[in-house]
C-alpha cells in the first residue's frame, strides 16, 4: 500500500463518538435490580465501561446469584428498548467531536463498536453523525468478536481494506484501546477521566476531541516518513 494514502481511522461509538455511556449506566443501574442484580451507575462508569452487556450480568450472576432460565432474554430486551428510547430522546455528540470530523473528510472511516448494530445505528441518527460513516458500521454482535478481542478491529480493517498498520483506533474505554493496542495498530485514547485513567504504553493520550485532527496528522507524517 501506498504510505501516502489517508489512514484508516476506526471510530469506537459509545464514549466515543456520542455521549451514550451516563445514559447506559443510568439504565443499567435501574434495571438490574429488578431482576435481584445489585448494580449502580457508578459502578458501570467504574468497573464496566464499553464491556460487553452478557459478560457484566456473568460477573453479576458470579458475585450475586444466578438469573432463572430465560431471564437475559428478557432483560436485555428491556435494558435494550430502555435504552433506545433515552438515545433518542436525550443523546448528543462528544463534544468538538462533529467539528472533528468534519475536519477529517479527507480520511476512510467506520464505526467499530461492541454494541448491536441496530445501538450503533441509533446513536448515529439521534446525533447526525451517520453520513460521515455511511454504511461502514462494524458490530461486534454481527462478527461475534467482542473487544478487549482485537479480532473486531482487525475484521473490520480487512473489510475496509486496510493492513493494521495503516489504521487508527480511536477509543475511550480500556478495552477498546487495549483490542487496538493488541491489533497492532495506532491507537488514540480520548481519555473523559485523566485524573482517574491512565493511557497505556503505545498509545495517545487526548482528554478533548478538538485535539484529534492534530494527533491525526501527526499521526499520518509518522507513518508517511
Amino acid at each position: 500500500m501506498n504510505t501516502a494514502t489517508p489512514l484508516c481511522l476506526l471510530f469506537d461509538c459509545d464514549g466515543t463518538l456520542v455521549d451514550s455511556e451516563i445514559l447506559l449506566a443510568e439504565v443499567m443501574g435501574d434495571i438490574l435490580p429488578e431482576f435481584n442484580l445489585p448494580f449502580s451507575a457508578q459502578q458501570y462508569m467504574d468497573e464496566f465501561r464499553g464491556v460487553r452487556f452478557q459478560t457484566i450480568v456473568q460477573t453479576l450472576e458470579n458475585r450475586f446469584q444466578a438469573l432463572a432460565e430465560g431471564k437475559f432474554t428478557q432483560l436485555e430486551a428491556g435494558m435494550r428498548a430502555r435504552m433506545e428510547a433515552r438515545m433518542r430522546a436525550e443523546l448528543v455528540a462528544i463534544p468538538g467531536m462533529t467539528a472533528a470530523l468534519e475536519q477529517l473528510t479527507g480520511h476512510p472511516k467506520a464505526v467499530v463498536s461492541n454494541g448491536p448494530d441496530r445501538k450503533i445505528r441509533c446513536a448515529l441518527e439521534s446525533t447526525d453523525l451517520g453520513h460521515y460513516f455511511e454504511d461502514r458500521l462494524f458490530s461486534a454482535y454481527t462478527l461475534n468478536v467482542w473487544k478487549p478481542d482485537p479480532e473486531l478491529y482487525r475484521k473490520a480493517a480487512a473489510a475496509m481494506g486496510y493492513s493494521p498498520q495503516h489504521c487508527i483506533v480511536i477509543d475511550d474505554a480500556a478495552v477498546g484501546v487495549e483490542a487496538g493496542l493488541e491489533a497492532d495498530m495506532h491507537v488514540i485514547h480520548l481519555n473523559h477521566f485523566p485524573n482517574e485513567e491512565s493511557t497505556p504504553e503505545g498509545a495517545i493520550g487526548i482528554q478533548h476531541a478538538s485535539e484529534l485532527p492534530a494527533a491525526i496528522a501527526r499521526l499520518s507524517a509518522k507513518v508517511s516518513a
